[in-house]
């Protein structure tokens, strides 16, 4: 007789996904030379949207947006795309060498700009209170760069990429 077991990891996955999304986000707000008190207020909010929509599987991208609030327009973008079924090893892992090595690539942000935090969901996503709509900054004149993927679980990962000059 023999015995088999299966453990599910995709609250694990979608909990570390999460966690490192935003962690990476902080990190760009951070070394950018930004505030993070903006978003460590709003972290619960962000929390709770970014891990509704991805247990969902609603969520397509997060967007850290970073921008001229006198101009309002697009300084510099990093997009984060979720990938569903990622087919990693089993490991789960976060490149944040790479996160680090692409933002002094990036170059510096003006001490003026500010950020925000937007989200692109598939039709029909829940709910989640403290979120609304909202238009994406133009990136026209910005070019995109890949960096890789970023972040990877048991069937989920993260692709990150900028726009900037």
């Amino acid at each position: 007789m023999s015995t088999a077991s299966y453990v599910d990891t995709s609250v694990y996955s979608v909990t570390y996904v999460t966690e490192k999304l935003l962690f990476s986000i902080k990190e760009i707000i951070v070394k950018s030379g930004l505030s993070p008190a903006k978003m460590t207020s709003q972290w619960a909010s962000l929390e709770q949207g970014i891990s509704t929509w991805i247990a969902s599987k609603h969520l397509r991208q997060v967007y850290l947006e970073i921008f001229d609030p006198v101009k309002q327009n697009l300084v510099c973008r990093w997009d984060l795309d979720i990938i569903y079924g990622y087919a990693g090893d089993g490991e789960f892992w976060a490149d944040t060498e790479a996160i680090k090595y692409h933002i002094q690539k990036a170059g510096a942000i003006p001490a003026i700009c500010e950020y925000r935090i937007c989200l692109s969901n598939a039709p029909n996503a829940p709910s989640v209170d403290g979120w609304s709509t909202c238009t994406l900054y133009s990136t026209e004149g910005l070019s995109r760069y890949s960096v890789g993927t970023t972040i990877g679980t048991s069937g989920i990962g993260a692709g990150l990429a900028y726009w900037g000059k």
